[in-house]
């Protein structure tokens, strides 16, 4: 038994080794290609701290490309982590943070420092804003999808229902969405200007400087994720058979509403919101390791969103246009498909709810 066991794990182990050589090619040929081609060579010198020929590439890489690499790689981990525990929590395939509202709270709790405060903390012109004030952004989203995340954790244990629970979350977007209307109402034209441009998403947005910040958030999430990875695999049975094994089910909760609270809300704050990654992720990362143990999911659903997030951002930015397509709009275009195939596909998806 154990010897079949660890041949198991040598094959999920190789996967994940697979997935990271992957996002590792693209995030390099990330900062690669634009408008601008730049070899890897001079990139990896660049990142050791040598110094290169052309210093114009040098500038590209340190204050564009690689804050931006940098942006699509948290950013891909947090949302598809995010989005994996959710699935678990509500044991609904369907759960992400779009899907369920996290991303519309967090983007109230923008909304607020950006109109109510007068910040103007748009994600074109974030770097501006320095680290203590992206902080505050991170803040207000992670509070703002907290709350949402709450409201739809106190109305599941009244509801088992996954599409009505699919439905809440949508109404309570929905109702997120006319505050913020009725905000930008009354806010100055400037400020409106700035909510809506960041509110298009966009991984360009982040500063170096502010990427310790947001990289601490991120990790944060995640480990607090790989530590619940016991918790998680026992809670898929159902909640009553996990207290019967002495798992502290409302603690789990509260532990999954901070970190995917955290994790949506600190890429909402400095990216703007970004949809599909969130669900699309997790059942790619199941198609290709074959397990719902999460001490593999985690990381598979992880790298997953990095490579997916990644390859979106190179195909918004590709040589040749003048500017960078919305990232939403390649991720809906890739995402879309993706759910409906894996859906489509896996036949037993449901028994793993």
């Amino acid at each position: 038994m154990d010897d079949k066991q660890s041949a198991v794990d040598k094959q999920h182990l190789f996967r994940i080794l697979m997935l990271a050589f992957a996002a590792l090619v693209l995030f390099f040929a990330n900062m690669s290609f634009g408008s601008i081609d730049i070899t890897f060579e001079e990139i990896g010198r660049v990142l050791m701290g040598y110094d290169i020929q052309s210093d114009v590439n040098a500038k590209i890489i340190h204050l564009i490309r690689l804050p931006k690499a940098l942006s699509a790689v948290l950013a891909g981990m947090a949302l598809s982590v995010a989005g994996l525990q959710m699935q678990t929590l509500f044991r609904n395939p369907l759960a992400g943070p779009t899907v369920l509202g996290l991303s519309s709270g967090a983007s109230l709790g923008v909304a607020f420092v950006m109109l109510a405060s007068g910040a103007g903390a748009a994600v074109m012109n974030i770097k501006e804003l320095g680290v203590n004030a992206g902080g505050l952004i991170v803040l207000a989203s992670t509070l703002g999808a907290a709350s949402v995340m709450l409201v739809i954790l106190l109305v599941s244990i009244r509801i088992r229902d996954n599409v009505v629970l699919l439905i809440i979350g949508m109404m309570v977007g929905n109702l997120t969405y006319a505050i913020v209307s009725v905000w930008q109402y009354f806010s100055h034209p400037e400020l409106i200007k700035d909510y809506l441009l960041w509110s298009f998403g966009s991984l360009g947005g982040v500063s170096l400087d502010q990427i310790p910040v947001f990289s601490f958030s991120v990790c944060i999430g995640l480990i607090g994720t790989l530590l619940l990875s016991k918790s998680l695999n026992i809670l898929m049975l159902g909640e009553q058979y996990a207290s019967s094994l002495g798992v502290n089910v409302k603690r789990v909760r509260v532990l999954i509403i901070i970190f995917s609270s955290l994790l949506a809300g600190a890429v909402t704050g400095y990216c703007g919101p970004i949809s599909f990654i969130g669900i699309a992720c997790p059942h790619i990362a199941r198609s290709i390791i074959h397990t719902n143990d999460h001490r593999w999911l985690s990381i598979a659903s992880a790298l997953c969103g990095t490579i997916i997030l990644l390859a979106c951002d190179m195909l918004s930015s590709l040589p040749g246009n003048s500017v960078s397509l919305p990232i939403n709009a390649i991720t809906a275009m890739i995402g879309s498909p993706i759910v409906i195939a894996v859906i489509v596909k896996s036949r037993n998806l449901q028994r793993a709810f």
